[in-house]
């Protein structure tokens, strides 16, 4: 191919057969990297493994970039006039290529180890802990090697160049200016590593905070989604979760204990209510085997309090048994003991005792 273009030059003028070369080594690379990649896809089809089927593509797009450069390059020492082209914008492609490349090779590496993190089952803390390394790996690598990107792309400006050097003799100054304004961005950049390594929050985490109950949704570099349980989002600041206290409520696990509060006649005898309780919660599919319990936890002249104690595998399902048996044992209460509601009292003037408040009688007399 190069001798046959070789034998035009005489023919052809210098812009014409530079653009010939350059689009002959475009098309050349392009049908191989089709052809290669066709080739790829046929063989991750053919396994059941998706790892492999996530790298090919992730790696599709930018490789081709790759081979079209790498084509450009190799003609470019054949013809001198391509060759000086070249010159000017290889030094600004190359770090774009590459810098590229690398960005796909860790988000597929990311990608691909996430299947291996399963939080749809119902002890999820070990994958959970995994996604969440892996998110905040892919953020920092992401800003990592876009930074130092752009940074060589710019160097290959002349002119960028040029105002680079001129300003060294300032950069003490600057430096000082820039890291003032940008105080704020690098204190939370600073927070996201930390939380990586510590692990205050993981993904899925159920939490409390700012007087609002929701879920870790996403974890970025410098900011938190938290879903809130109306669909509403928080979006909070990674250095608040390092600086300020709130409530993690599965950091050692996903099982959750859960209360329902009934406020009865202290006359009301808790062996019935207590039978009752573990009947609707065993039928409950939502219940997971472990925790139910009945106590008596507060007591007053007119009530008396009693706690229903429950367990689920994850908040969501929790929130949905703690309804569900708040429900059926005031349907119980009211069908089978209406008489163990808690109803108000009045002092006796006589004889300080107490006595049933009389309907028929007027409340200002």
């Amino acid at each position: 191919m190069t001798d046959l273009i070789q034998r035009s030059i005489g023919v052809l003028g210098d812009p014409l057969q530079t653009l010939i070369v350059a689009a002959v080594a475009v098309i050349l690379a392009l049908v191989l990297h089709a052809g290669l990649f066709f080739l790829l896809r046929r063989i991750a089809g053919r396994t059941d493994e998706s790892a492999d089927d996530i790298v090919v593509r992730h790696l599709h797009r930018p490789t081709r970039l790759a081979f079209v450069v790498l084509a450009l390059m190799m003609a470019a020492r054949e013809v001198p006039e391509l060759r000086e082209v070249w010159a000017d914008i290889a030094s600004f492609v190359l770090p774009a290529v590459v810098g590229w490349m690398a960005l796909a090779i860790v988000r597929a590496l990311v990608e691909a180890a996430k299947l291996k993190a399963d939080i749809s089952v119902a002890d999820n803390l070990k994958a959970r802990r995994k996604r969440t390394k892996l998110t905040m790996f892919n953020r920092i690598a992401t800003f990592i090697i876009v930074f130092v990107t752009v940074g060589l792309m710019l160097l290959a400006i002349p002119g960028v160049r040029d105002i680079g050097l001129t300003l060294v003799a300032s950069a003490g100054l600057a430096g000082l200016a820039v890291g003032a304004a940008a105080q704020p961005a690098l204190k939370s950049l600073i927070a996201g590593v930390q939380m990586a390594l510590t692990e205050p929050i993981n993904i899925d985490d159920a939490v409390v905070l700012e007087g609002e109950w929701g879920w870790i949704e996403d974890i970025r570099t410098t900011y938190v989604v938290v879903k809130i349980w109306d669909e509403r989002r928080l979006v909070v600041p990674t250095s608040y979760f390092l600086e300020k206290p709130f409530q993690n409520w599965t950091k050692q696990t996903a099982n959750l204990l859960g209360t329902v509060f009934l406020h009865l006649d202290p006359k009301a005898k808790i062996g019935p209510i207590r039978e009752e309780f573990f009947r609707q919660v065993e039928a409950n599919e939502r219940w997971d085997g472990r925790v139910k319990v009945v106590q008596v936890t507060e007591t007053t002249r007119d009530s008396k309090e009693v706690r229903l104690l429950m367990s689920a595998k994850n908040s969501p399902t929790l929130f949905d048994l703690r309804c569900d048996i708040r429900e059926g044992m005031m349907e119980w209460l009211a069908d089978n003991r209406p008489e163990d509601f808690a109803q108000l009292r009045l002092m006796n003037d006589a004889g300080g005792g107490s006595q049933p408040p009389d309907p028929g009688r007027n409340a200002a007399d």
